[in-house]
């Protein structure tokens, strides 16, 4: 297992940041560049649990560790979900389960700095170091085109 590292400067407020992280609809954008289609299941207060899924229904359950808004968010994955089984307990789960994908916001001048840290298996880092930089430019314009609505509706 090995941790990755992201980060990205983005020109709004920690508080819209956070949303676009969160919404379930914006969450479907942004996710998207890992797989289209891709969305959530669930409650990410902490302890509750969340089903990250494709479109065919299968994916990840995971829990929430850990959620201070608009500051830190620390998903535990548990395993995957196959044909609607949650599976936690298999020899292959087994070989990477718990991991961690931990999101933190920082303050920085008028916008903030978002950093990604997520635990990952050899076979998926290629995958993952290609594609975060991605999601990540998609949250960065995400946020800051929605950064003047977002404000009006809080």
């Amino acid at each position: 297992m090995k941790t990755l590292h992201f980060s990205i400067a983005i020109s709004a407020s920690r508080q819209a940041i956070w949303h676009v992280l969160l919404d379930h609809e914006l969450y479907r954008r942004w996710a998207g560049a890992f797989a289209e289609g891709s969305h959530y299941k669930g409650d990410w207060t902490t302890g509750g649990t969340i089903r990250f899924l494709g479109p065919d229904g299968d994916g990840m359950v995971s829990t929430i560790a850990e959620n201070r808004p608009p500051e830190f968010l620390s998903i535990k994955h548990l395993g995957y979900i196959y044909k609607g089984v949650d599976d936690t307990e298999s020899e292959a789960v087994k070989a990477w389960a718990p991991s961690y994908e931990n999101y933190s916001l920082r303050k920085v001048g008028s916008g903030a700095e978002l950093v990604v840290d997520m635990d990952v298996t050899l076979e998926y880092e290629d995958f993952f170091q290609k594609t975060w930089p991605w999601a990540l430019e998609i949250i960065k314009n995400l946020a800051e085109k929605n950064e003047k609505s977002y404000e009006k509706s809080t």
